[in-house]
């Protein structure tokens, strides 16, 4: 019954006039607080760009050391709104729980983080390494106008210096979506008659202000920005390619995106089997003795019958 009034309470509500409607999309519940299905509460509905599902996420963390097979040596399970980068950290945790902590961790730009990249190195001595989100201000976009990265910034006076030389006159802390950041702002009498205002700021009046990781993650942002440029970091960052394969082994053979049970607990009861599966089968074909005959396939053994010679 407490399923049903959920339900009722997630569709329907009681419009002004008295009477049951509907719930538009807008008016819905978040989908972490709503489940799609009486039969499967734990199952949620997720965007991710252009994918849709109810369910899941499954993420699978796969060792990548050469000359050796390449096995899963950790599974996470969540409902399917919880985002990437809240993964994290637990991964790193259990997997130094395991004893299993890798001195480096490849994952995509969505794992990652300035304040991840800190945390591991400080807490587990893992580096880890990817791709940071990119800049996206009109500035840094346009390639010709003042972005974040132009800006110098005084630490020890707690200034900003822009790429004209004006210094910035307020310095104050903010709290954006839970995350801390220092904001310069520049004065007025500075940025109106600045002969690059229009590389700077669209605002027609207003000076220009930037705002900024505290130290420690935004040279960590700015250095990791100007690494994954370069040649000999996406070198290193190609192995990752890695875990698309698996991803996509595991999807077509064991069908990982279909779950066979209801509930997360079950869930991940099959994606750790699932994993576990995928390792046996890479350990047979990277130990199975060479001198172990195989059977040949039923062409070969039609042409051998028959007589005629296949390479």
């Amino acid at each position: 019954m407490e399923v049903l009034r959920q339900v009722w309470i997630h569709q329907y509500f009681w419009a002004s006039e008295g009477q049951l409607r509907w719930r538009e999309g807008t008016a819905l519940p978040p989908a972490s607080l709503r489940f799609d299905s009486p039969h499967d509460t734990d199952a949620h509905y997720c965007v991710k760009r252009d994918v849709e599902w109810s369910g899941y996420r499954v993420h699978f963390t796969e060792s990548c050391d050469q000359d050796l097979p390449h096995l899963m040596v950790h599974v996470a399970t969540t409902i399917a709104p919880v985002q990437d980068g809240q993964l994290t950290e637990k991964i790193h945790d259990d997997l130094t729980t395991r004893r299993l902590a890798p001195t480096e961790h490849i994952v995509d730009t969505a794992y990652l983080t300035p304040a991840h990249v800190e945390r591991a190195q400080r807490v587990h001595d893992i580096t880890l390494l990817g791709p940071i989100l990119a800049d996206n201000s009109r500035q840094a976009k346009a390639g010709s106008g003042f972005d974040k990265a132009a800006f110098t910034i005084d630490w020890l006076n707690e200034q900003a210096i822009c790429p004209r030389g004006a210094t910035s006159v307020s310095w104050t802390q903010l709290n954006i979506s839970g995350h801390t950041y220092l904001q310069a702002r520049f004065a007025e009498r500075d940025c109106r008659p600045c002969p690059d205002r229009a590389r700077c700021t669209s605002s027609p009046t207003r000076p220009r202000s930037v705002a900024v990781l505290p130290r420690p993650l935004h040279e960590i942002q700015m250095r990791n920005r100007l690494d994954q440029k370069t040649e000999q970091w996406q070198r290193r960052y190609a192995i990752r390619a890695g875990i698309e394969a698996t991803l996509s082994q595991n999807v077509r053979a064991p069908g990982l995106r279909r779950s066979r049970y209801r509930g997360l607990a079950r869930t991940h009861v099959q994606h750790v089997l699932t994993a576990m599966a995928c390792n046996l089968s890479r350990l047979a074909d990277c130990y199975e003795p060479t001198s172990s005959a195989r059977r040949a396939p039923r062409f070969q053994t039609l042409c051998n019958t028959a007589g005629f010679a296949v390479t």
